[in-house]
């Protein structure tokens, strides 16, 4: 596990980290950007020159990599890659990092050995491009005196910067080619200001360095001189010679590329070292998986499970053993196939221009058949993939919900997916279409009638009742119970794309009921202008002319003219059901009797009489499929009068109706056969106890 780490300034590859095994952090060293790591080995003595028993895995040398969170303050660790393979750091010696019995330790030799230079922390500056090192401490306690080395620690020497002891808050090195200058500011304590102090080197260098002052240094891991796949050899100023080095110092005098080896080769994606120091397959990755941008007739790298390190500069060798070979693209079964469409939606409206677009993420798109059904009946097909890359477009001339399949097929096998589309068209219309009258407790059927008419694409909200809440369904019929008796309104809103359309419509509901219902002589059918007002009319003259008592009479459009009528028991019934029903039974006995005899007429014009007769009794509410009974209707008080002999004119009609004369006539002399033997207190009595009301149906148009 790797808590933190260094790079190495000036050396390519080389890093140190902090890593935690077994509940300890200890510190690594790495030549090869982290393909082997090692222990570093700690000083053989310390400053005193005594001996230092500690012997590797058990004890080595451990190094703090913190940061410094003030940029002018070196840090626990400096590196420079004007001064190649110096490294100061704070540290220990012992199992772990620990953060106690630390000191300075300095490697000249890029990790390979390590010299102690002080028992306690210093912040370190590199000045002449690394030909001298200053050292001062920690500021947590003030300090006058700062220490010089121009041999890369060896020796020290002591020099006081201030009369006074300063806390050091930072060092600034002047930038340039000859930077000897250095300027620390601090304070002298927490009430002071701030001091600034510059320090001048130029008088310690008398002269220029030239070639009798430099050595070569050959970078090295444990004596391997290849690094990183290269022999580096650095030029290094001899430790004493107090010269300078300018401006036109050349750190690397030369590079050579070794022989590839196998430990310039890392494990590859996928792949993880064994513990015999072989690169296998990870438990998560199939090595035979290839890259799914491969085609066939093409070329892909199949990996050895190896890759030569980033920045590795060798050649040869075994550099062809365990670089990835170029192969044939093998034929391979389409996997992975995705349908959508370019918008990302799963809707759309009928008649627009709908676009379908085809992935595959495996198979060689070239060698693919393609095929696209559109779930209207209508499919596609290509001879690869590659056609489809502006995607698919179709027009769709129904709503509905389509299933689209896409289907990718080679020789080596198929792959499938499907998506649902949704094609809407905005309703139109919409007619509640609901009996007059019902029965408590008893189930009832109620339709809602959609124009245009598309199934499967509209969604109905039903209140019903006293509900608050609505009742969401996708067809376009439901079944309700009405638990009270009186007038309910049932509503109904219907979805459809972007347009919400509502009906309502009213049912009276009882415990019990008869209906007639009524057709009309052919020569009413000539005069019929099959409209809303026409029947609002009929029925207010009606209504004005009968004065008594309530029934339900329902007029439908349409035609051959027709109605309904409902004998409703009063809604103040004070006597018990069974004879309310035996009193309903008797009146709709004789005005079916009276109709049967034909004795129910009207003239409609002078010379045109109207007959009206019984054409079916039902005992409960019906709801007519046939188109001339899918209006709505609306109700109107009516009152019936039995007795006495009704003629009705009507002059002529506000809207643009024809002038119509009617005329009711119930013969006198046929009363008394209706009335039959019943006598006419019983009679009137009778009468008194029904609801009149007349239902006109009105066309929508």
């Amino acid at each position: 596990h790797l808590c933190l780490y260094e790079c190495v300034a000036g050396i390519k590859g080389m890093l140190i980290a902090n890593m935690r095994q077994d509940n300890q952090v200890k510190t690594y060293i790495t030549y090869n950007k982290g393909r082997d790591w090692r222990l570093l080995q700690a000083p053989a003595a310390d400053m005193d020159g005594n001996d230092i028993h500690c012997i590797l895995p058990f004890c080595s040398l451990h190094l703090q990599l913190q940061m410094s969170e003030n940029p002018y303050l070196s840090g626990t660790i400096s590196t420079k890659s004007s001064a190649p393979g110096i490294i100061v750091a704070t540290g220990n010696i012992g199992a772990e990092l620990s953060y106690n019995n630390v000191g300075m330790f300095i490697s000249s030799d890029a990790g390979n050995s390590w010299r102690q230079i002080f028992e306690e922390e210093h912040n370190m500056w590199f000045l002449d491009k690394g030909g001298a090192l200053v050292a001062v401490k920690q500021p947590s306690v003030p300090t006058s005196d700062l220490w010089v080395s121009f041999d890369e620690g060896r020796q020290w020497t002591q020099h006081s910067f201030s009369p006074v002891p300063l806390f050091v808050d930072g060092v600034l090195v002047e930038a340039g080619a000859e930077n000897q200058i250095m300027t620390f500011f601090g304070h002298f304590n927490q009430r002071s200001e701030w001091q600034l102090i510059k320090i001048d080197y130029k008088s310690i260098y008398s002269r220029k360095c030239t070639e009798e002052d430099y050595q070569t240094w050959h970078l090295h891991n444990q004596g391997e001189p290849c690094v990183m796949g290269q022999k580096q050899i650095y030029m290094k100023r001899r430790p004493g010679n107090y010269c300078m080095l300018g401006k036109d110092y050349s750190r690397i005098l030369s590079a050579e590329s070794c022989i590839c080896r196998a430990h310039d080769f890392e494990c590859d994606y996928g792949y993880e070292r064994r513990g015999d120091g072989n690169c296998r397959p990870a438990f998560w990755f199939n090595p035979s998986t290839v890259s799914r941008s491969c085609s066939q007739g093409q070329n892909y790298l199949n990996s050895t499970g190896y890759r030569k390190v980033v920045l590795n500069n060798c050649t040869k060798g075994v550099k062809e053993m365990y670089t990835a070979r170029k192969q044939q693209c093998p034929k391979r079964p389409p996997k992975g196939l995705l349908l959508t469409t370019k918008d990302g939606k799963l809707t759309a409206n009928l008649g627009s221009n709908m676009t379908f677009l085809v992935h595959l993420d495996e198979g060689d798109s070239l060698q693919t058949n393609i095929q696209l059904d559109f779930g209207d009946g209508t499919a596609v097909s290509y001879s690869n993939l590659s056609w489809t890359e502006e995607g698919i477009k179709h027009i769709y001339k129904s709503a509905g919900i389509f299933r689209v399949t896409a289907l990718a097929e080679n020789t080596l096998g198929y792959d499938t997916t499907t998506l649902f589309l949704h094609v809407t068209c905005p309703v139109e219309h919409v007619q509640l279409l609901t009996p007059f009258v019902v029965i408590r407790n008893k189930e009832v059927n109620i339709t809602a009638v959609v124009l245009p008419s598309h199934s499967r694409t509209v969604t109905y909200f039903w209140w019903l009742g006293n509900n608050t809440e609505p009742v969401i369904t996708l067809d376009g019929s439901i079944s309700y119970t009405f638990p009270t008796e009186g007038m309910h309104t049932i509503t109904v809103q219907v979805a459809a794309a972007n347009t919400i359309l509502q009906d309502t419509k009213a049912i009276a509901v009882k415990e019990f009921f008869k209906s007639l219902l009524l057709s009309f002589s052919p020569n009413l059918d000539e005069f019929n202008p099959d409209i809303p007002e026409w029947r609002q009319d009929v029925g207010r003259v009606i209504k004005k002319a009968l004065l008594q008592e309530q029934l339900l009479v329902a007029v439908f459009p349409g035609v051959p003219t027709a109605a309904e009528l409902f004998l409703l028991p009063h809604k103040n019934q004070s006597e018990g059901k069974k004879k309310s029903e035996e009193e309903l039974v008797q009146v709709s006995d004789k005005i079916v009797s009276a109709l049967n005899q034909n004795l129910v007429e009207f003239e409609l014009k002078p010379g045109v009489r109207v007959i009206v007769y019984n054409t079916q009794l039902t005992l409960a509410p019906l709801v007519d499929s046939n188109p001339r009974h899918s209006s709505s209707a609306m109700l109107m008080l009516l009152s019936v009068v039995f007795l006495g002999l009704a003629v009705f004119l009507i002059y002529k009609f506000k809207r643009k109706i024809p002038w119509i004369n009617i005329y009711a006539e119930v013969n006198q002399e046929k009363e008394q056969e209706m009335i039959g033997s019943v006598d006419e207190e019983k009679s009137h009595k009778i009468v008194q106890q029904l609801d009149l009301m007349l239902v006109v149906g009105q066309s929508e148009h």
